[in-house]
């Protein structure tokens, strides 16, 4: 596989972004006293890569200051698995940012913390993100969630292992049935771990969201009621614990395996097929590593859909700063400062303009299998304020249904009686 380069953001066009546009309802003027505007952001960077997000958004507050000296902006970067309390336990203490890039929005709005998002974000840049990601982003039709970044999930697996298995490189699995077979190839091969199934904390989430979908299942149905423990749910994970970790054909201790462990360890050849977005790319480029990427796997054959995944931004009301923070919004939104963050990360991007540019880049030509299942991902229930305490439970438990002796319906109902009782409390 050709070896992608990663630009800087200077040769992306960052310090020569456009001029910022009149924000919503005026907003934007620096006039006045200096304003130092609080933001809290996760890291997409890859452990080892030398790329942490906190470089991404130092230059980007330096190039927005240097255009707006009366505003300067304040970020901090934290990991994923930080990040979402880091902001939580601000709220708490009465200390919250002026702009948060964290997972989960819904509650934040729900106590009415946050600034719609045509409040702060000037018209062209609103109507620019791509129409069902802004869909995502809305609590009762306002958006309150501005989208950020998006990916999707692929299967990815080492074209080396597979060889070396006696498996075909060029022809992934397509099924559960597929998958299985070739896991035990790959282990009587020797590989350290056959598939690698992160349900730890960093990851839970989203692997049990593309396993409920390989099963024609999901979260929520079609009109967004809870269905965590419907009948598809419940075979895919009694399958996991039956076929996959039963017979020793994954890492031990799934329930406490991160994500990132498994990249790792996938970047070092010890992993013969994950789940995996787009960064994953980076890090196995930079490693050397022979791989490809497929649709998931599903029951019976290719999973009709896969999972999208996009990360919000939000203003909060506390401080007041309703016009800086729509200055800033729209400079970092700008086309050519997202698509340089995109470009960065190999994450997708959530409006129309990076989107086009992104698909006429043939440098980016391995990311275009990603934007085409964006289409039709399906996407965490982030609309629902019970959002945020169902996920945060699923981190903690969806492990134990596939531990020897566990069950998967016990598991999955506990989850559904959470996520109804948080429901109900909400409304």
């Amino acid at each position: 596989m050709e070896r992608r380069r990663f630009l800087g953001l200077a040769a992306t066009g960052l310090t020569g972004a456009v001029g910022l546009t009149a924000t919503a309802c005026g907003s934007g003027s620096d006039s006045g006293d200096g304003v130092t505007l609080k933001m809290v952001a996760a890291d997409y960077g890859d452990p080892g890569g030398d790329n942490s997000t906190q470089t991404y958004w130092d230059e980007v507050s330096r190039a927005f200051t240097k255009k707006h000296p009366n505003i300067t902006v304040d970020v901090s970067v934290y990991s994923w698995n930080d990040v979402d309390k880091k902001v939580a336990d601000m709220v708490k203490r009465g200390e919250a940012p002026d702009i948060a890039q964290i997972g989960a929005y819904a509650n934040y709005a729900d106590q009415d913390k946050l600034y719609p998002a045509s409040d702060l974000l000037s018209i062209p840049v609103q109507a620019d993100f791509l129409p069902s990601l802004a869909e995502a982003g809305e609590v009762i039709r306002v958006q309150y969630g501005m989208p950020f970044a998006s990916s999707t999930r692929l299967l990815f697996y080492n074209k080396t292992l597979f060889s070396e298995a006696g498996l075909d490189p060029e022809a992934p699995p397509e099924s559960w049935k597929e998958l299985k077979r070739a896991a035990a190839a790959l282990k009587d091969a020797g590989v350290k771990i056959p598939y690698g199934l992160p349900l730890g904390p960093e990851e839970a989430p989203a692997e049990t969201m593309m396993w409920m979908l390989s099963a024609g299942g999901g979260y929520t149905d079609t009109v967004g009621t809870y269905t965590i423990d419907s009948a598809e749910n419940v075979r895919a994970f009694t399958w996991l614990r039956d076929e996959l970790v039963g017979e020793g054909l994954t890492n031990p201790g799934p329930g406490s395996t991160d994500r990132q462990d498994l990249f790792d360890a996938f970047c070092r050849g010890e992993v013969g097929m994950l789940n995996g977005h787009p960064t994953l790319m980076q890090q196995a480029d930079r490693h050397d590593v022979k791989y490809g990427t497929a649709v998931l796997p599903g029951d019976g054959g290719p999973a009709k859909a896969t999972m999208g995944v996009a990360d919000w931004m939000m203003g909060f009301k506390q401080n007041g700063h309703r016009e800086q923070i729509g200055a800033f919004l729209d400079f970092a939104y700008s086309e050519k400062n997202h698509y340089a963050f995109a470009d960065r990360y190999d994450m997708l991007p959530v409006t129309t303009a990076a989107r086009e540019r992104m698909r006429r880049d043939k440098g980016h030509k391995e990311l275009w299998s990603f934007l085409d299942e964006l289409a039709t991902a399906e996407f965490y229930p982030a609309g629902k304020v019970s959002w945020a305490h169902v996920s945060a439970e699923i981190k903690k438990s969806i492990g134990k249904a596939v531990e020897k002796g566990g069950s998967p319906a016990s598991v999955l109902g506990g989850l559904q009686r959470k996520a109804e009782a948080e429901e109900t409390a909400a409304q």
